[in-house]
């Protein structure tokens, strides 16, 4: 049961317990409704605990669980940025798969190495970061408008025939959630200006 379908149903307990108690000693109704409340809550917590539990601890996790991010993750551990990904955040991340490194290699003329190499790679892999967690309707929220990046350069945001675009990627699988954010898989390798 979902926390508020929970606290939904104990409301109700409350109030019949409490209707029941109008003819009877209400005092007693009245505390034994609230125990009730009381104990409904406490397995709402419980079970939104354990949804949580449930979660991949850190955006770095959703990455690592899937080999389509192994270039990815390559990346992000050149870069040094493993550390800081796996920090408190919330952080929101655009993550290329391997396809679209493939095919941002390919249209730059690079090679794997020669990108790992780049001294402009952490500032390629920061611009797919958001400080905060954005959710796909967050996002469809802000079509049309721009959201600064960790690395300080903004990115489009735009809805088009009902797909999330990130300047001009597609996001192919939205709301990944961590325990320090979200993960948005994307078509492409986005770049900053």
């Amino acid at each position: 049961m979902n926390r508020n379908s929970t606290r939904f149903a104990a409301l109700l307990l409350t109030v019949g317990m409490t209707a029941a108690a109008c003819g009877s000693d209400t005092e007693a109704a009245v505390e034994a409704a609230q125990e009730t409340a009381d104990s409904v809550t406490e397995v709402a917590e419980d079970e939104a605990m354990e949804d949580d539990a449930e979660l991949p601890a850190t955006v770095i996790d959703i990455a690592t669980s899937s080999d389509d991010f192994s270039t990815l993750v390559a990346a992000v551990t050149e870069a040094e940025l493993v550390e800081t990904l796996q920090g408190q955040g919330p952080f929101t991340v655009f993550a290329p798969t391997n396809a679209a490194f493939e095919q941002a290699l390919a249209d730059l003329g690079l090679t794997a190495e020669e990108l790992l190499a780049s001294p402009d790679l952490s500032g390629i892999l920061t611009y797919h970061v958001v400080a905060g967690k954005i959710f796909a309707a967050d996002a469809i929220a802000a079509d049309g408008t721009e959201i600064e990046t960790v690395n300080g350069d903004t990115i489009s945001v735009s809805v088009v025939d009902g797909m999330v675009m990130i300047d001009g990627a597609t996001v192919t699988t939205a709301d990944l959630e961590a325990g320090n954010g979200v993960v948005h898989v994307i078509d492409s390798v986005i770049l900053p200006s």
